[in-house]
């Protein structure tokens, strides 16, 4: 005669639930440590678009080369102060033994991470485009910038996805440096696609089929890198 199997040994294990208010304060404690040094940030991509506004050969390429400095800046520092400087002083250790799962854990440095990076890239992406709209540099320079800052914001997830998996402070400085110092040849490969290139020199903001591929990568990856490592993490026993 056969017996049915006890439910609770063939139903999956399920995820615990999430405390979301637990992830709300996690991320708020990220955001008001990074908060000043990121306006910081921010007043001083607003001189580097200043600078890009004159529409000056001298200062374009001096306010643009300071705009990819402090953006790949806020990226970096982020990661460093909200991961690997916890791990260095053991705050980790300390925050796991609070009633945190590594699934809230894992969403709340996430989250955080995250929002600290997303807010001053967003203003400073929006003030591109405005500038670039606004005064004489040509409109087409709008597609050309913003799959620049799509290639940071691929940079910022990847990194953010080793961080988060890798203990190794040499490996993550190492990861964060090499994706970030890919943006050279970055730049020289749109330069090479003409019609990115011609488009960023004239009055038309045109997305050509290169420029939506280039772009729809950047985004897909980062938002496909960011979602791995929460669920990767999340459903671990303990965050390490």
């Amino acid at each position: 005669m056969s017996h049915a199997a006890p439910a609770s040994a063939t139903a999956p294990a399920a995820l615990p639930a999430v405390q979301w208010d637990i992830v709300r304060a996690l991320i708020v404690k990220d955001w008001q440590l990074f908060e000043k040094p990121l306006a910081a940030y921010v007043l001083a991509g607003i001189v580097a678009l200043g600078l890009i506004g004159l529409a000056r050969p001298w200062s374009f390429y001096a306010g643009a080369l300071l705009l990819i400095i402090l953006l790949v800046a806020v990226a970096c520092m982020s990661i460093s102060n909200a991961l690997l400087t916890e791990r260095k002083e053991q705050t980790l250790a300390f925050v796991m033994s609070l009633p945190v799962s590594p699934l809230d854990f894992t969403l709340a440095k996430l989250g955080g991470n995250a929002f600290t990076f997303l807010v001053p890239f967003l203003v400073l992406l929006a003030g591109t485009v405005g500038v670039t709209l606004t005064t004489p540099v040509p409109d087409g320079f709008v597609v050309f910038a913003t799959l620049v800052y799509g290639h940071v914001l691929l940079a910022f997830s990847l990194s953010l996805a080793v961080a988060m998996s890798v203990r190794s402070e040499g490996w993550n400085v190492f990861v964060m440096i090499a994706t970030q110092v890919l943006v050279n040849p970055f730049l020289m490969l749109l330069g090479q696609i003409a019609s990115i290139r011609d488009v960023g020199r004239g009055e038309a903001i045109v997305w050509s089929g290169e420029a939506l591929l280039i772009l729809g990568l950047q985004v897909g990856l980062s938002a496909l890198a960011i979602a791995f490592t929460g669920w990767w993490h999340g459903r671990k026993a303990a965050f390490e």
